[in-house]
């Protein structure tokens, strides 16, 4: 296996400024990276027609697939969009730089890297072990509106499903393969609004305070235990975000009143369900309750897939990765509809925080980790 050919690919990738909604160049040096290698590439642009700001600005995606006539269908997802750099870095972050064992930039881990080895490893996986495909984004760190989700309804229009999605994210905590994730929590916002009538503070008889019925309901909500946990997934929890009165005068009592909530949630909860029984409360206090439900839970039980990459990591590095479904949501959640899921990469210490790096010997066992996988699943019984 070349081992320099992931860290070229990162460096490469790394030096294309993707901040969210990415396009072009980016996706230019996945097209000149995958084509050579047999792949037919196809690259759309969504959201054009949304006049919604909340949606973001219309981002590039690309799907990339090399047929075989045996074999199963194996996909590996990713986004080549990165965070806003940020001031103070000790270098340009898209200027990638080596300093020691590190390879600086952004993107080097969230997840530029991961997506480097992935292409790596296709070098070593025979055209005939099976179907390889990439989905790839440029809108996962945004709204993720018009990146994955119009990703699995083009693969669907071209019947193009795969039998398992490994989603390249940092999930590694202390060191590559200490973690996967085999499922998420899901997400959804809440934005609650009590309207009261504007007035004197010394003539509140002529006025109505809508903040202590806003107290009175995130108290209320305060006191809701969703769930202790199941085997898999912690417990759900409510978190009371924001508070706004907007009230600059000290003599007026507000016309309005609002907070937002942020609820992670197992699967024991739906965002459906979440979004029923809060609105029910806020509007027996004479409130009003929207949300945008982000995903939902889901879980890959232990199985083939996970113990596939269980045993490569472990021929690898030596360690077998905790199956966890610990942090945040990413796009894994749209891509559990179509095909089993499980999340494996890099460590992720310094997704997001100025002078981003990734240890260059990871990128390498990276590579390795994935092709086993990819290869162990391509032959997988159906």
């Amino acid at each position: 296996m070349n081992n320099a050919l992931a860290l070229a690919y990162a460096q490469r990738l790394i030096a294309c400024e993707s901040v969210t909604p990415a396009t072009g160049a980016v996706f230019d040096a996945l097209e000149d990276m995958l084509v050579p290698l047999g792949f037919t590439v196809e690259r759309f642009i969504s959201g054009e027609d949304d006049e919604n700001p909340a949606h973001g600005a219309p981002v590039e995606n690309l799907f990339a697939i090399r047929l075989a006539t045996n074999g199963r269908h194996f996909a590996f997802a990713g986004h080549v969009d990165v965070v806003p750099p940020g001031n103070g870095w000790a270098s340009d972050p898209f200027v990638p730089e080596i300093k020691g064992d590190l390879l600086h930039g952004r993107g080097a881990v969230d997840m530029k890297g991961s997506i480097a080895a992935f292409i790596a490893a296709l070098h070593d996986i025979p055209k005939d072990a099976g179907t390889i495909s990439l989905i790839i984004t440029g809108d996962e760190e945004g709204p993720a509106i018009h990146g994955t989700r119009a990703l699995i309804t083009h693969m669907q229009k071209r019947g193009s499903i795969p039998d398992y999605c490994l989603v390249g994210e940092p999930t590694s905590v202390n060191r590559l393969g200490d973690m996967m994730k085999i499922g998420r929590r899901g997400s959804v916002n809440m934005w609650i609004s009590v309207a009261g009538t504007q007035g004197h503070v010394a003539y509140p008889h002529l006025a109505d305070n809508p903040i202590p019925r806003l107290i009175t309901i995130l108290a209320e909500i305060e006191a809701i235990t969703l769930d202790d946990g199941t085997d898999w997934f912690q417990a759900s929890n409510i978190e009371i975000t924001d508070l706004n009165v907007g009230n600059k005068a000290t003599n007026v009592i507000p016309a309005q009143a609002e907070a937002r909530l942020s609820i992670r949630f197992n699967d024991l909860q739906t965002g459906d369900a979440l979004v029923s029984r809060l609105r029910t409360l806020v509007e027996r206090h004479g409130g009003s309750l929207t949300a945008m439900i982000s995903g939902e839970a889901f879980l890959t039980p232990p199985g083939a897939f996970s113990g596939a990459i269980s045993a490569a990591v472990e021929e690898v590095v030596g360690i077998a990765p905790e199956a966890s479904t610990t942090g945040g949501t990413s796009d894994a959640r749209f891509l559990t509809n179509i095909c089993p899921v499980v999340e494996f990469g890099l460590c992720n210490a310094t997704m997001h925080k100025l002078d981003e790096a990734v240890a260059i010997a990871d990128l390498s066992a990276l590579t390795e980790i994935y092709c086993r996988v990819a290869l162990k699943m391509l032959a997988a019984e159906a």
